[in-house]
């Protein structure tokens, strides 16, 4: 039997790493987020950064005259929307992504979890209630990830899926999407990037901050009310990545770099007990 690979004195192993960088965190002009995930993919990690982009999604509805509807926080997408949503994702947000990527040195390519059916789903129906063309995420094939990372590209996912039974084009919130992504790579770190530096107990009080939170208490705060918004997809992403494999998870500021931020505990570290 070969012997295994080792690791160079001086030099670390790298690390496969799966970003969620929401649309309410992309920056128009410096950005650290991207400047790290430069340097980190130079510097020989792999990385797959997955992108939401709600808010620009709802400025382009609003610019077509599609009313917005939502349940439970959750966009009921029909028809109209979804071709707004794949426009918006899979063109104006993907692609800028990429291109900043590019100019930093990466060889960045866009993907959606369409392409080679990548991201697999169900349509959602959560207490009687239909979400129209939502899913929910089944399977995530990881070969043409991986067939990238091996050609030397960087994934930027735009979160899109099929639907299992038919391969209609299902409309995927983009936290899910990260976390199931990082589990079935087994990534090493999973980091949502978002506009706070922790989650804080108290959304409104920056001294509520919260350096680590077990699977146990995010659902108490969960359940509690204590937790709402938009952090609570992000923290149910994280424990789903770590039940599914991913080594550790993480919700990180993106006003600095956020891999080093969660490497050094300047970040929120959810942990489950099978990854304790």
């Amino acid at each position: 039997m070969a012997s295994p690979k080792r690791v160079p004195a001086g030099r670390r192993r790298p690390l496969r790493i799966v970003l969620k960088y929401g649309g309410h965190a992309l920056r128009s002009g410096p950005d650290p987020v991207l400047d790290e995930c430069a340097e980190r993919w130079n510097a020989g990690d792999r990385i797959v950064l997955v992108h939401g982009g709600g808010p620009q999604i709802d400025a382009e509805l609003a610019r077509r005259g599609i009313p917005e509807q939502r349940v439970a926080g959750l966009r009921v997408t029909d028809a109209g929307t979804l071709e707004t949503v794949e426009a918006v994702l899979c063109g104006t947000v993907n692609k800028a992504l990429v291109r900043a990527l590019c100019a930093r040195g990466v060889n960045a390519v866009g993907v959606s979890g369409e392409d080679a059916r990548l991201l697999t789903a169900r349509r959602l129906v959560r207490d009687g209630v239909e979400f129209g063309l939502v899913g929910e995420i089944t399977e995530v094939h990881t070969p043409l990830l991986q067939l990238l990372w091996r050609g030397g590209y960087l994934p930027v996912v735009a979160p899109l899926a099929v639907d299992a039974q038919d391969d209609t084009p299902l409309n995927v919130n983009a936290d899910c999407a990260a976390g199931a992504i990082a589990g079935a790579l087994r990534a090493d770190l999973y980091i949502n990037v978002t506009n706070v530096t922790r989650v804080r107990a108290r959304s409104s009080d920056p001294t509520s901050e919260i350096a680590f939170l077990s699977a146990e208490e995010v659902a108490r705060y969960i359940d509690s009310g204590d937790l709402t918004g938009n952090i609570v997809p992000k923290l149910q992403s994280a424990v789903e990545a770590l039940i599914r494999d991913a080594h550790r998870a993480f919700v990180c500021g993106a006003a600095t770099a956020p891999i080093a931020a969660a490497l050094t505990g300047n970040g929120t570290e959810i942990v489950c007990r099978r990854n304790a």
